[in-house]
């Protein structure tokens, strides 16, 4: 099957059913996307596909077959500014989980370019952070909201 990867056609020979996590990370050597939990519950796993915010590790590859997936790898030339205002805030700290939490944050400013507290608690609700790092990933959205209208 093909699977169009950050811009890129690539013939994978893997079954129907393989998550595309696996066919991210184990076949196209992909490693942005982190495993969690496996059940679509802590978004470590956060891809774009076509545009939406979907779970990779639930996502069988040939529901993708077709699709724009893009990894956060392939989320922008250079830094975006929501990988930006990650940096300026400090957000991090293990990491584990900020592909994902970016990944998701991207969805949302793409759909609500100034989202309020209310927007972001929604759309970020299903990212696990260990670290509870949520007030820096408030701050890094609004502030990347900021960045994307020209503002400091």
């Amino acid at each position: 099957m093909q699977l169009k990867v950050n811009g890129v056609v690539h013939d994978v020979q893997v079954p129907d059913d393989m998550p595309v996590l696996w066919v991210l990370r184990d076949v196209l050597g992909l490693t942005g996307a982190k495993y969690g939990c496996g059940i679509a519950q802590c978004g470590a796993c956060t891809v774009h596909v076509d545009g939406q915010a979907m779970r990779s590790c639930i996502l069988p590859a040939a529901s993708a077959a077709g699709k724009a997936i893009v990894t956060i790898e392939g989320l922008g030339p250079g830094l975006t500014a929501v990988q930006r205002a990650w940096i300026d805030v400090d957000v991090v700290q293990c990491g584990y989980c900020q592909p994902g939490q970016i990944m998701s944050a991207a969805a949302l400013l793409r759909e609500r370019p100034n989202p309020s507290d209310a927007d972001i608690d929604r759309a970020m609700s299903g990212n696990i952070c260990r670290c509870g790092t949520y007030p820096r990933i408030r701050e890094a959205i609004h502030r990347a909201a900021a960045l994307m209208k020209g503002g400091s």
